[in-house]
């Protein structure tokens, strides 16, 4: 099946491909080095799934998070398409068999976590893939000027290198303009199209050739943003959701925040649950599906939740904290009102989160010598000597550790985040490795046990009922599932599981879900430690202007929010939304013929006879408040006497 309407239909039962979705794959199928960037749900997945699907081969895709791998690979795989994933955390003999198959298979799909790409183990299998595709999903993650920078996707580039002739889609839910020419630069796309003009230069680096960019408009007519200044959160939180009914989420900077403001909701009878990534996956999975099957309406959490969460009837995303930057701001309100039908996006905030803002870059970068500390501790906590670790993964408690060494929690998880960056180790807080089954007894044997130990038999029968493969290979295996081909309840599943592995019929691995830190190097003497401070410095510089962003959107009163935010990522091109507090607040403003003369006037005259950016022209008309003369320019604008272009530079028409 090569057509990709047809494989669209039979796989996914849809007749049409959503906006850009066509035109992306199409620029796939046709060989070209690709750089995508669609808001979270928009379907980016279909973007590499379908031209995989109509060509010869595997599509081998590089992606960080470990949980959305599981989730992509068991839908694909219920759509009887062969999908295997590897990643840090699992045993060598499983990746063995999983690349062995992929191989030797029928395989389509390998998603691989980026630092899996450069072990031995995976070069020496990969020539003998037949890989058609690359696909890279959260690219931004290349880029140390973007908000997610992880070293290990640098690695990508040494698999082009092998593969100099096979396409790269690159694809992303927020990357500004800057970001999108790095992610090019750092994949070697080859060249296809110019570089747009507006794209800013990169200190340190020359200019090179950029690839085919299709970027989804910014454009979100039934989303509604708003900032509020407020004194009591909780009490505006209860008025929006009294107000606006259905589904909602509450996004929090705390996991201690999460569960005050759910039980605080509760005792206003709204029904809520609070989710975080320090909860164990089984209650993480069920409070999850209790709010995408609505028998919860409100969902309080850190960022931890949403990643590949797709419920489209999600009528309000309120932040109860102020996010430290428009990237993760954007992502997590857009998850609202993905049906089409209006929603809202309403971010609360106080002077003590201003004040936070301000104050974040020092937090989030730690000096040197914290980080030396930091890294001292680590090694003594996990009593790793001296030139050994490396390429060893460790269960880290970070709680405990924190206690144990008495250090400030801010301090120790972005000190780890800084010693990841610069390729020292990773740290991995969500962690979520699945059971595992395989029979080792042979089939005579198991049959001779049947007759002794009945009471097992049902167990053993549901395992070979519900699992292909089981005799051949570890396959990941669900305790709740067979809760219900058993009839019992997990504790006593998991009881008759380690009952057969006590027996050797089966190699039973109950699940890993427990933070785990894996060594890049092996470990040195702490005097010995470095790190690259001037790319440091540079992260550093950029995140505290991210900061600046932030606080400039929520402090703004004039300009349109879906404007700003579609500006950041290099959109110039959408109108007011009209509809945001905003453009809200400009409807109402109130003038005179005689005040609209005067600032007519004036802008008129300011302008003349060059054009000037609106920033400066709003300082210029010196006491005139800035919605009143926003108010007359998009007059001026639409009766034609004056043109804005795309960068906000405004001059006579």
């Amino acid at each position: 099946m090569t057509d990709i309407h047809q494989i669209l239909r039979h796989y996914w039962g849809f007749n049409s491909f959503r906006p850009l979705q066509k035109e992306v794959i199409e620029s796939v199928m046709q060989g070209n080095d690709t750089l995508t960037l669609m808001p979270t749900g928009g379907g980016k997945s279909l973007c590499y799934q379908v031209p995989a699907l109509a060509k010869e081969g595997m599509c081998l895709v590089v992606s960080p998070l470990i949980a959305l791998m599981k989730d992509q690979v068991e839908n694909i795989r219920k759509k009887g398409i062969t999908a295997f994933a590897i990643f840090s955390g699992m045993k060598r003999k499983e990746i063995v068999n999983a690349l062995k198959v992929s191989a030797n298979s029928n395989c389509k799909f390998l998603y691989v976590s980026p630092e899996r790409l450069e072990t031995a183990l995976f070069r020496e299998y990969l020539p003998g893939m037949d890989i058609n595709l690359i696909a890279v999903d959260e690219a931004h993650c290349i880029s140390q000027w973007g908000y997610d920078f992880r070293p290990s996707y640098l690695k990508i580039a040494t698999i082009r290198e092998e593969l100099p002739d096979i396409p790269i889609l690159a694809l992303t839910a927020s990357a500004t303009p800057e970001v999108q020419k790095d992610i090019c630069e750092k994949l070697q796309f080859r060249n296809v199209s110019k570089i747009p003009a507006a794209t800013p230069a990169i200190p340190g680096r020359k200019d090179s050739p950029s690839p085919k960019i299709f970027r989804q408009s910014f454009e979100r007519p039934n989303l509604l943003y708003s900032a509020f200044r407020v004194d009591s959160k909780i009490n505006k939180i209860i008025e929006i959701l009294t107000k606006v009914a259905g589904s909602s989420i509450i996004y929090c900077k705390s996991r201690r925040r999460t569960r005050e403001i759910s039980e605080l909701l509760q005792l206003q009878n709204i029904s809520s649950d609070f989710y975080h990534a320090g909860l164990i996956q089984d209650e993480r999975n069920r409070k999850q599906e209790d709010w995408i099957n609505n028998k919860t309406r409100v969902i309080v959490c850190t960022n931890a939740f949403g990643m590949g969460i797709d419920k489209p009837d999600v009528r309000t995303v309120i932040h109860a904290d102020a996010p430290d930057c428009l990237e993760n701001y954007y992502q997590e309100a857009g998850r609202a009102g993905r049906d089409g039908r209006k929603a809202f996006a309403v971010l609360l905030y106080d002077e003590n989160d201003l004040q936070e803002l301000e104050a974040l870059t020092e937090q989030r970068y730690p000096s040197f010598e914290d980080i030396k500390n930091v890294y001292q501790a680590v090694s003594n906590y996990l009593q790793i000597p001296a030139g050994s670790g490396e390429g060893e993964s460790y269960n880290f408690d970070i709680a405990d550790f924190i206690k144990k060494f008495k250090l400030n929690s801010h301090t120790v998880l972005y000190s780890l985040k800084a010693l990841e960056q610069d390729g020292w180790l990773a740290f991995n807080e969500q962690v979520f490795i699945p059971s595992t089954v395989q029979f080792i007894a042979g089939k005579a044997e198991l049959n001779e046990f049947e007759k002794i130990h009945s009471e097992l038999d049902i167990a053993i029968k549901s395992l070979l009922r519900a699992y292909e493969g089981i005799f051949d290979q570890e396959v990941p295996i669900s305790e709740w599932v067979l809760t219900g081909l058993m009839k019992k309840n997990t504790e006593e599943v998991k009881e008759q599981l380690k009952q057969l592995h006590r027996y050797g019929i089966i190699l039973y691995r109950p699940q890993k879900d427990s933070p785990q830190l894996f060594l890049l190097r092996n470990r040195i003497k702490t005097e010995d430690l470095t790190i690259n401070m001037s790319a440091y410095n540079l992260r550093k510089e950029n995140f505290r202007l991210r900061c600046k962003e932030m606080i400039r959107y929520i402090n703004e009163k004039a300009d349109c929010r879906s404007q700003m935010i579609a500006s950041y990522f290099g959109d110039h091109s959408l109108n007011r939304c009209g509809v945001c507090d905003n453009c809200l607040r400009l409807r109402s403003v109130q003038l005179s013929k005689e005040e609209f003369e005067m600032i007519n006037h004036q802008i008129i005259s300011t302008i003349s006879p060059g054009p000037l950016h609106t920033k400066d022209l709003l300082l210029r008309l010196n006491g005139i408040k800035k919605e009143k003369a926003w108010k007359v320019i998009e007059f001026l604008q639409a009766e034609s006497k004056i043109k804005m272009d795309k960068d906000g530079f405004v001059s006579v028409q």
